[in-house]
């Protein structure tokens, strides 16, 4: 007997002292030059697969495994890459310090080199908790060995002559993938195809906290003018909607369907385990009343689990993590499969919703974008919402993503990383997944004794003809709860001199009225929107008067959504850029941060260095 207890006492000893031997290291990322924190650096166990990165406060946690003498890899674009031997120590905070000369020694076509994997195991941020667990071993991914991203074609808005096109109609869009995937683009030391940078979407990123609505409305209005910072002759209008917020409490029971891609093309490592670690931190967020079923879909469409309230995590949980990626990709089968869960399991006035998340491959069934534009918008009238969420790069179909989304009552994001999952499905949680307002449209009508021309920045694939303004038929934008929109229009004044103007016509009448030049008014707002569950819109009016305010004294809010949409047209290398610079934008930018809860106009400001720094090459 005591020989046993002998034995007993010294394994337990060997197993404490693999859990000793089994320490994390954390600590804090700084800028070298102003020690502001860096959010977003790669943290990397050196001769491992076993990485991080940065939270917004710079900070970081890895776990070392037993028996590895831990080098640990600090890097990001535009800064040094710092390696440090962390020896004994549990806690390592690093200063990176600027490299200017660093792009220009990116390889462009970086992400379509094969990367070895020395181990299985590999840890991943856990925002929700702020810790690091570790996750399943994984299928090593096949290398990448061509570049099949799709985007739509996009034709920039151009200047419109109030006289000939006095309205100017457009659908709200909340959507933001594109900033992700620029992001992406920039963190790769590449400039983004001229397509994949949809302005609208890069100034909708940030919230604005417009104040919220005093009236039974589901959202404020707000707007502002002054002078457009990329040319002083014109100027630029600045109208911003504000939803209104809901407590987690306090929203609707959801209906939830999880309609996940499992196909082979989903197993990189930025796919399908980053889909579950961010599906991880959504089902973190549900509540008893709330319901999830999964739906996968490969070579065929299966329900894996069936509508599980949200008091059971550990079944939801433990159904993602057992899910693996094989075969081809029948795209049409899981979407037609996952709007008749939802259906059955309909909860009259609450939130029925399709969450599907994918790289967009599409590849057998209903694959082209006419067939699924019709299946989205046939589905869309049992009242079931949709929320497009799309991951990876290489095969990335971001036109086929947004057509889901825009046809189907729904939002789009794209997660390039866990930090910008936490910032869509907790972050955002309300505004992501709770519609407070269906088919919002917007018309603008200038006066045209004060309007020569304008240019409505952005929203090209959003336009509508004036009349789908008043036909309720016509889909449009949702707007999510506690979710802020932006649009801005540049504005040539009447006498301002322009290359972008046309002369007086001829034979039509091109002078405005007398009653007209005796107005204040520059322009009239209208607004569309109906109830989530409702058939008939109501309209909002908003008339914008005439102003001449300085630069130097608007709001944050105009300042920062200017330098993000002048960061866009210079990626864009847009014909209205103006004689703006970088140094310009970045300097607009800084002055206008304010609050920044988040780091999340911090990071931009990063990225705007690193746009510049590419722009030397």
């Amino acid at each position: 007997m005591k020989k046993v207890f002998v034995v007993a006492v010294f394994l337990f000893s060997l197993t404490s002292m693999d859990a000793i031997d089994d320490k994390q290291i954390t600590g804090r990322v700084t800028s070298a030059e102003d020690g502001s924190p860096l959010p977003g650096v790669n943290v990397i166990l050196k001769g491992t697969a076993i990485r991080t990165v940065t939270d917004v406060d710079g900070k970081y946690s890895l776990m070392v495994p037993n028996g590895i003498e831990p080098v640990l890899v600090f890097s990001i674009i535009g800064f040094i890459s710092h390696e440090i031997k962390v020896g004994s120590k549990n806690s390592v905070n690093v200063r990176l310090s600027a490299d200017v000369t660093q792009l220009s020694e990116v390889v462009v076509s970086g992400h379509n080199q094969k990367r070895s994997r020395k181990s299985k195991r590999r840890m991943m941020y856990d925002a929700a908790e702020m810790e690091y667990a570790p996750l399943h071993s994984y299928v090593t991914p096949a290398p990448v060995v061509s570049n099949t991203e799709d985007y739509a074609s996009v034709s920039e808005n151009s200047f419109q002559n109030p006289f000939t096109s006095p309205l100017s109609t457009f659908s709200v869009d909340v959507d933001a993938a594109s900033y992700s995937n620029v992001r992406r683009f920039l963190n790769q030391g590449q400039r983004p195809p001229k397509d994949a940078v949809r302005v609208e979407e890069m100034i909708n990123y940030f919230d604005y906290s417009y104040p919220q609505p005093k009236s039974n409305d589901p959202f404020s209005i707000s707007t502002e003018i002054s002078v457009a910072p990329w040319n002083n002759e014109h100027k630029l209008v600045h109208i911003g909607l504000q939803g209104k917020d809901i407590s987690h409490e306090d929203l609707p029971p959801s209906n939830l369907v999880f309609l996940i891609d499992v196909s082979g093309s989903m197993s990189n490592h930025n796919k399908l385990p980053l889909l579950k670690s961010a599906f991880k931190l959504l089902v973190k967020k549900l509540r008893p009343e709330d319901e999830v079923a999964i739906v996968v879909y490969a070579g065929a469409a299966g329900e894996v689990l069936p509508s599980t309230s949200g008091k059971e995590k550990d079944k939801i949980l433990s159904a993602l993590e057992n899910l693996e990626a094989g075969g081809s990709t029948a795209g049409g089968a899981g979407i037609q499969l996952a709007y008749g869960i939802a259906k059955r399991n309909f909860k009259q006035g609450g939130n029925n919703r399709v969450i599907l998340a994918t790289d967009g491959d599409f590849n057998v069934g209903a694959s082209s974008n006419a067939a699924m534009e019709e299946l989205i918008e046939e589905k869309r009238k049992d009242g079931v919402f949709l929320t497009v969420l799309g991951f990876g790069m290489g095969n990335y179909k971001d036109s086929k993503m947004e057509i889901l989304a825009d046809k189907g009552n729904g939002n789009y994001a794209y997660i390039d990383n866990i930090l910008e999952a936490q910032k869509v499905l907790v972050n955002e949680f309300g505004g992501t997944l709770f519609t407070i307002a269906k088919d919002v449209k917007i018309q603008v009508e200038f006066n045209p004794a004060k309007v020569k021309a304008y240019r409505l920045v952005g929203y090209e694939n959003r336009l509508l003809k004036a009349e789908d303004f008043n036909n309720d038929k016509k889909d449009a934008g949702e707007i999510g709860a506690g979710h802020s929109v932006t649009a801005l229009y540049e504005i040539i004044p009447v006498g301002a001199k322009s290359p972008f103007l046309v002369d007086d016509l001829k034979y039509q009448k091109t002078q405005a009225l007398t009653t007209l030049s005796s107005s204040d008014e520059l322009m009239t707002i209208k607004l569309r929107y109906k109830e989530p569950s409702g058939s008939e819109s109501k309209l909002l009016v908003n008339e914008l008067l005439d102003e001449n305010s300085k630069l130097n004294e608007t709001s944050d809010n105009f300042r920062w959504s200017a330098a993000v949409a002048a960061f866009g047209m210079f990626l864009k290398d847009s014909d209205y850029k103006g004689d703006f610079s970088y140094d310009g934008i970045i300097k607009l930018a800084k002055m206008a941060k304010g609050e920044d809860e988040h780091g999340y106009r911090v990071e931009f400001i990063r990225l705007m260095e690193a746009g510049q720094l590419l722009a030397r090459r």
